[in-house]
């Protein structure tokens, strides 16, 4: 513990000591409740990747009522993005974030109970504003309770939504597998409803522990000119002491302007080149994600004609063989290299992977059958530390604590969008197209490789956008009391 009493002036102060402090206290604790956040997101947009020919058989629906089920979470999450990134900036993390986890709770289990499609469709809906609601404040916490460099810094810990996104999927493939085993044959058809109704528990773990370490971010509360609160979660959550300056009218003056929160802000002069970037980003994984991750039992079944049994064991262990060790990799890469250099190294080698399963086709012989397998674990594994951990490093270090639900919800719902539309296309392009659906989404990965690489070079780990500008660092560099 430290007996140092610091006064801070301006927003940034409580920035700069978070910078320096993170990481004690219950700091850790808020980390990883927003961690568990990202699972359960992972998790319910998981849960019918596998399940969805149960509901197909169980409901007995058209193509088209197929596409609305499988889309329907994805559309939620579009509504949840924009809704959820504004709220999150304009009345704080902590109600947005307790808000989402009831959502949850109750989505889950009316899903796993639906008694007819309409209804399933309705919940996986609110799922989906649920899972698009918790993206943003999730990413703002894991930004605002970390340090901005060093080991487990800002960018490692946003890296860290990817592993825990591949654990959440391979997490429900897992107990789909044992409840393969466990349920009986009769009730084989309650698969896709259990794995569902289970989503609700660690949004009720979430619910259950909030009083003890959840608080709000004393990030967006300095932004907001509250720095009274925010220095008291600086003691709870850090053990730091900290004081608001005794001069008022100084204080007030430092409070930086606030933002009129808006959507339009992304693109001014400022920001465009950032966005646009992000954006980039968001469509291309959004579009590649789609295909061989959420398609990935499909892909298994139609192109290399597996088994049930195989089907599943087969994605249980490209998922955790090769996207969740890669995300692994990615958490560590992200606290030592630029993330534009690790983003563009991704695309590379989820281009090759893709280019090469289009080669191969339909595996005619054994050898075939395991390159292609394992050139699916290699766009797993490029995904993993590449596109899909930074994928969230970029919007929320691009854009500063007032705007940055804002930003993160806004590059979420553009994913959705995307998501939406490769859910109706991609069932089409693998009908019409076979195995060559894979070089049209290898244009997903040649994309952004040109965008990053020539026209766009931003890199957001360079500076802490929370420190406004060096002006009013200088001026409003801590002060120590004692």
């Amino acid at each position: 513990m430290s007996n140092k009493t610091y006064e801070a002036k301006h927003a940034e102060d409580i920035t700069r000591l978070i910078s320096q402090y993170a990481g004690k206290g219950k700091s850790n604790k808020v980390i990883w409740l927003a961690l568990v956040g990202v699972f359960i997101d992972a998790y319910d947009l998981t849960t019918l990747s596998f399940g969805i020919e149960q509901v197909i058989s169980e409901f007995s629906l058209t193509p088209l009522m197929t596409g609305v089920v499988a889309s329907s979470i994805v559309c939620g999450t579009i509504v949840g993005n924009l809704v959820g990134g504004f709220l999150t900036d304009k009345i704080g993390r902590y109600r947005v974030f307790m808000a989402d986890m009831v959502l949850f709770v109750v989505a889950a289990i009316v899903a796993g109970l639906a008694p007819n499609v309409w209804v399933l469709i309705a919940a996986r809906f609110v799922m989906g504003m649920s899972v698009g609601v918790d993206l943003p404040v999730a990413m703002s916490y894991l930004s605002e309770f970390s340090k901005f460099s060093g080991k487990s810094n800002k960018a490692a810990r946003l890296a860290a939504w990817c592993p825990m996104w591949y654990a959440a999927s391979s997490a429900c493939f897992a107990l789909v597998l044992a409840l393969y085993f466990l349920l009986p044959e009769h009730y084989s058809h309650w698969l896709w409803r259990v794995s569902l109704i289970f989503g609700a528990v660690p949004a009720l773990f979430i619910i259950f522990i909030r009083g003890k370490y959840l608080t709000e971010s004393p990030i967006w509360l300095a932004n907001q000119g509250r720095l009274k609160e925010a220095t008291e979660i600086l003691k709870t959550s850090y053990d730091i002491h900290a004081v608001v300056s005794s001069d008022l009218t100084k204080t007030q003056k430092s409070i930086e302007k606030k933002v009129k929160l808006s959507f339009k802000v992304l693109f001014n002069k400022k920001y465009f080149s950032r966005t646009m970037v992000a954006v980039t980003i968001h469509i291309s994984v959004a579009f590649q994600y789609t295909t061989i991750a959420f398609f990935l039992p499909s892909i298994l079944t139609r192109f290399f004609h597996t088994t049930t049994l195989t089907t599943l064991t087969t994605t249980l262990g490209l998922n955790l063989l090769f996207a969740f060790t890669g995300g692994l990799l990615g958490v560590y890469l992200a606290s030592r290299l630029a993330s534009r250099h690790i983003l563009l190294l991704g695309f590379v080698l989820q281009f090759i992977a893709l280019i090469a399963l289009a080669w191969i086709g339909h595996p005619s012989d054994p050898f075939l059958l395991y390159l292609a397998i394992g050139l699916l674990g290699l766009w797993l594994f490029a995904e993993g530390f590449g596109p899909g951990a930074q994928m969230m490093v970029y919007p929320t270090m691009a854009y500063p604590a007032e705007i940055r639900g804002v930003g993160v919800g806004f590059n979420r719902a553009v994913t959705g969008i995307a998501q939406a539309i490769a859910l109706f296309v991609l069932p089409v392009w693998m009908t019409k197209y076979q195995t060559d659906v894979f070089n049209i989404i290898a244009i997903f990965a040649f994309i952004p490789l040109v965008v990053i690489g020539f026209i766009f070079k931003f890199e957001p780990t360079k500076n802490d956008v929370d420190l406004i500008s060096d002006d009013v660092v200088q001026e409003s560099g801590v002060k120590q009391l004692n």
